[in-house]
């Protein structure tokens, strides 16, 4: 299978709450107060996809690593007082190489899914209060940009299914496909699919090399119990590899190491991280952390200590990543990986599509304007203008 089995009918359930429907944009300062933080929580936990980068454990720290000039805008739905929906939002002047103002989806470059957080229940809703809003606010803004969104899934069909009658533009200008785990074989029976003998032959082979490099030993651990020692044993040993010479590990930047560091803080504290590692002698040589945010999981960051590689300790660390598929909890994995990652790809081997949306908004002049613009991005495909 290629994707897990979402469908329309599973996520429009028939729990939408009543009363005012109330839309706000708010500075995301003012959503750090614990009333709002547990608010906030509360949705997530409900949200009919995870999405743990919108969650405000993640998000906060987000925002106040890359948007220490208070740009960004945290879009709510409310209905009857409860929050329904939350969206970050930006309002850039350029839409890649060309100035064109719009909206659009708040990410950084680790943040590896742009989907609101959205009641079960409630996309509909969400999608229909959002637009109206947006289109009575949305200033010199020509379009509304959504990107990293799952396709296959409740909250894309109810996006187009809101704008189609209203004669609302709305289309996919970019689908990418990345690797995810999600298969009811357990661990061993889905390694023995995904690899041919001579692959899993090879795998062993390493194991058992490396084991003679002294003791071996593999730790998992979903507590807080020597978080802050693991923290800084991970950002030590991928700043040691090629990230690190190149200038993209997280210990490269003060703001992507205290993002790293507060945010698998804020995840332990509610159960939702899971740490892994490959030691040898004592010693971390392969690293993972995931985000287990039920019904799924993301696998958020990984490193691995080079002068082992012809041992291949990050795979053999992924191969016992297998076990999600044993957990009751957790139905699917998303790699949070690129495209065509070489390691990823080969051993996990369903796909998540994932892709940037644009819609149409405001009255009608700005409407053909987008419509005239939608029209030279999809001639251009597979790049797109905003490549």
């Amino acid at each position: 299978m290629n994707a897990p089995p979402f469908s329309l009918s599973s996520g429009l359930l028939p729990t939408a709450p009543t009363g005012a429907v109330r839309v706000r944009l708010d500075p995301w300062q003012a959503w750090g107060t614990p009333e709002r933080r547990a608010a906030w929580q509360a949705l997530a936990d409900a949200a009919t996809t995870p999405n743990p980068f919108f969650e405000p454990w993640y998000l906060l720290p987000s925002c106040e690593a890359f948007d220490q000039s208070g740009k960004v805008r945290l879009l709510t739905l409310e209905i009857g007082g409860e929050l329904i929906g939350l969206l970050p939002l930006a309002a850039p002047g350029r839409y890649g190489r060309w100035p064109l103002p719009h909206l659009t989806t708040w990410l950084h470059p680790n943040a590896f899914l742009g989907a609101p957080l959205v009641r079960a229940g409630c996309e509909m809703l969400f999608w229909q209060a959002a637009f109206d809003w947006i289109d009575d606010h949305c200033a010199t803004a020509l379009f509304l940009h959504l990107p990293a969104m799952p396709l296959e899934h409740p909250l894309a069909h109810a996006l187009f299914d809101v704008a189609l009658p209203e004669d609302r533009k709305a289309a996919l200008v970019m689908r990418q496909q990345r690797a995810m785990l999600h298969s009811p074989l357990p661990p061993d029976l889905y390694l023995e699919r995904a690899l041919p003998g001579k692959k899993r032959k090879e795998l062993r082979r390493q194991h058992t090399r490396l084991a003679e490099q002294g003791e071996l030993r593999f730790e998992r651990d979903e507590g807080t119990a020597g978080l802050p020692e693991w923290i800084e044993a991970f950002l030590d040993l991928e700043n040691r590899g090629w990230k690190g010479a190149n200038g993209s590990a997280l210990a490269s930047s003060p703001a992507t190491a205290t993002l790293f560091r507060q945010s698998l803080a804020g995840a332990a504290a509610l159960g939702k991280l899971e740490r892994l590692s490959l030691n040898l002698d004592g010693r971390p040589i392969a690293m993972l952390a995931n985000f287990l945010t039920a019904p799924g999981s993301f696998s958020f960051k990984t490193a691995f200590d080079e002068t082992y590689a012809r041992f291949s300790p990050g795979v053999l660390l992924q191969r016992e990543n297998l076990a999600l598929l044993a957990c009751r909890e957790i139905q699917w994995c998303d790699s949070c990986a690129a495209p065509d990652h070489p390691m990823i790809d080969s051993l996990w081997t369903e796909r998540r599509p994932i892709g940037r949306i644009s819609v149409a908004i405001g009255g009608a002049l700005r409407r053909a304007a987008f419509n005239a613009l939608l029209a030279l991005e999809l001639g251009r495909n597979p790049t797109g203008i905003a490549q």
